[in-house]
Parts: C-alpha cells; structure tokens; sequence
C-alpha cells in the first residue's frame, strides 16, 4: 500500500439532499497524475471503509460519503477525518450463482452486464442482493434483464 494521504474536512451538503461529500484538498495530478477520477480505498472516523472513487468537480476533486457511511461514523454534516490512498487492485463484483444463471440464460443482457462499469455492475447486484423477501428478489431479477436489454446500465 503506498502512504495514505490524510487530512480533516467538513462534510459539505448536496443542495437540499441527504447526500455528503468532502473537498480533497490536494492537487490529484501532482499526488496521482490524474486530472479526472481517482479511484481510492478511505477510512472515514478511523473505522469505516470505503472503496470509491475521487470525482472532478471541475475546481478539484471531491470524495462523496454515503449515507451508509455517515451512518457507521454516526456523522451528518460534521467534521470528518480522512486517510485515503490510490486503489489499483482490480474491481470485480461478485455475482449471485441465480443471477449468473441468469444472465448465462440471455446472452444480449450478458454482453451488456459485462461491458458496464464495475460501479453500475455493484450497483445491480446490491439492489438484487437488497431483496427481504425471495419474490422480490426474483421480480428484481427479472427486472435487471429487461433494463439491461433497454441498455439501462444504472438502477
């Protein structure tokens, strides 16, 4: 792991939504030799990680906190503390054995599946995995082939 970079910030509010970010305070060429996203492992708090992404705001870079994030750190819109540094480990999803079966079923929704970014490919099997009850995970299943034969590539 190379050296993290740490620094405090103050979780800022997106417009009128439950939604937190953080300005990276540091310049993402000279740190990674990047100008757009960065993709990084956090530790929020000193307790909760998170695997993400810095994002371009255009002025700089800002690193987004999940609702499930300022939840584990018990954070609204505080102060926050940040150790992050640059992932390059491969991103992979795991994919359910049913929903494999699935997609090995629909070979237009599998060649779509697999050309989408790890971040949407989570994103579908979170929302499939998120299911209570094993009729809505079936229906959901159901849904994701239909969406990803649309060329839907997020929930």
């Amino acid at each position: 792991m190379a050296q993290p970079i740490t620094f405090s910030a103050e979780i800022q509010q997106h417009q009128d939504m439950n939604a937190g970010y953080v300005f990276f305070p540091f310049d993402t060429v000279e740190l990674f030799g990047k100008k757009g996203q960065v993709k990084i492992k956090a530790i929020f708090d000193g307790n909760a990680e998170y695997r993400g992404s810095l994002a371009n705001i255009g002025n700089g870079h800002c690193l987004i906190l999940t609702q499930a994030i300022r939840k584990q750190i018990s954070k609204s819109f505080d102060s926050v503390d940040v150790k992050l540094w640059e992932d390059k480990e491969e991103r992979v999803v795991l994919v359910p054995e049913d929903v494999q079966a699935l997609l090995d079923q629909n070979e237009k929704a599998k060649e779509f599946y697999d050309k989408m970014s790890y971040t949407h490919k989570k994103e579908y099997i979170h929302w499939i995995d998120d299911a209570k009850k094993e009729e809505t995970r079936e229906r959901r299943k159901v849904k994701m082939i239909e969406m990803l034969l649309e060329g839907k590539k997020g929930i």
